[in-house]
This record gives structure tokens, C-alpha cells and sequence, in this order.
């Protein structure tokens, strides 16, 4: 059920730094949890985050980057499992994403999240859906998030970074009104500048126009792992 997406060469690239590609493929997703960094710690966690994030992909420059690796990160891992399981029960129509030591969830108007044309307010099933993804972070009270807009290249380029700007902030601002401590939140916003679809399409511009949410591990769960795995 649950995906471990491997989006770019740099994964690749730092896995095969630290393990052969037989033990990777072998790996359940708590040892993958482990595998980025292990013999760097979160060194090539960092390495990654930067040069990924650089590109088209920050959302996940944020989660690599965020890594900590070793048997702390195996720690870390299988407690995204369990939250990445439950954001799979809860929110059926969210792209969910095991990514290393975090989560990546996709929302677009196919998929838990929709805007009406020219607007940022959230509304109807969208609340519904944060509605439920605040209900899991609370679950999980030690998991931080990026929230991250983007929309598709109709219109000025500049338009459309202050409107995935409203929206991303929208969404945050949605998600503290539900309990959400502001302190565990970040926003981001980058327009049109990373598509995830060709924009000459219908469906391509339907596809990037979404909100992304990175979640990573918070200092305290990091704290915590490393305690853990002490004794």
C-alpha cells in the first residue's frame, strides 16, 4: 500500500555511499528510514536537501535535508510509517509518499485539496480534509510540516507566486485554527517554478496546481531516537 518514492538520482547517488543497491532493494521502509545517512549521519542528509532542493523539488530537498540517518533515523522512519499509514486510512485521496526520515503529501483538486479559480480560501471538502490531517498531527505531536504552494503557468508568472503564496498560507493558517501549533508549521510558495505536469495540457495544469506538505522530524523526536537507540 504505502510508496517509497525515490524522486531524483541524488537518493540514489547517497544510498549507494552508504549500502550496495541489493541490500537497499531488501530494505523494508524502516530500514530505509535508516539507510540515508547512515554512514554520514545527517551530513548526506544535508548534502541532499541542498542539491535537490536547488532544483525543482524542494519539498523533498526539505525532507532529505532534514535527515539524521544511522539507527536513529530506523527509529525515526518506522514512526512515519505508522503516521504515513494513517494519513493513507484518513485522507483516501491524498498522494502519500514515504520519503527517507519523512513523509511528502500532494494535494491538488483530484486529491483532498481545491481551490475555486483566483482564491485561497479553504473551503467545502477541502476542510474536510485538513480537518483530518490536523486530527493525525496531533497523533503525532513530535512530526513537523512544510507547507508548500504551486500552481500551473496560466497568467503572469508574478500573479501566480502571490496567489500559491495566499494559498499555502491559507492552509497553514487553516491548520493552526485546528489546533496545530504554529511553531511546528512553515511556509513556502513557489508559483508556477516547479511543475510536476506539462502545462500545455488540462490535465498537466490540474496536476500542478496543488499543496504539498513535507513532514519531518522535529528536534524532540530527534532527541528522542537518539536516546532510544543508546540503550
Amino acid at each position: 500500500m504505502k510508496k517509497l518514492v525515490i524522486k531524483s538520482a541524488y537518493i540514489i547517488m547517497a544510498m549507494t555511499m552508504v549500502v550496495g543497491c541489493k541490500t537497499i532493494q531488501n530494505a523494508n521502509n524502516k530500514q530505509k528510514g535508516a539507510v540515508i545517512g547512515a554512514g554520514s549521519g545527517a551530513a548526506i542528509g544535508g548534502i541532499i536537501g541542498n542539491n535537490v532542493g536547488d532544483g525543482n523539488n524542494t519539498v523533498l530537498g526539505a525532507i532529505l535535508g532534514a535527515a539524521i540517518g544511522g539507527v536513529a533515523g530506523g527509529y525515526i522512519g518506522d514512526r512515519m510509517d505508522r503516521q504515513a499509514e494513517r494519513i493513507e486510512e484518513e485522507i483516501p485521496g491524498a498522494e502519500v509518499s514515504r520519503v527517507g526520515e519523512g513523509i511528502n503529501v500532494t494535494f491538488n483538486e483530484d486529491a483532498g485539496v481545491y481551490f475555486e479559480t483566483n482564491k485561497s480560501a479553504v473551503q467545502g471538502t477541502s476542510r474536510t480534509t485538513l480537518n483530518s490531517m490536523a486530527k493525525i498531527l496531533k497523533e503525532y505531536p513530535k512530526s513537523n510540516v512544510l507547507v508548500e504552494g504551486h500552481t500551473d503557468s496560466a497568467g503572469p508568472e508574478d500573479y501566480n507566486m502571490n496567489l500559491s503564496k495566499q494559498r499555502a498560507t491559507s492552509v497553514t493558517n487553516y491548520l493552526i485554527s485546528q489546533g496545530i501549533d504554529r511553531s511546528r508549521l512553515e511556509t513556502k510558495w513557489y508559483g508556477e517554478t516547479q511543475p510536476v505536469a506539462d502545462n500545455d495540457t488540462k490535465e498537466g495544469k490540474a496536476k500542478n496546481r496543488r499543496v504539498e506538505l513535507a513532514i519531518v522530524a522535529s528536534e524532540a523526536l530527534k532527541q528522542e531516537a537518539k536516546q532510544k537507540v543508546k540503550g
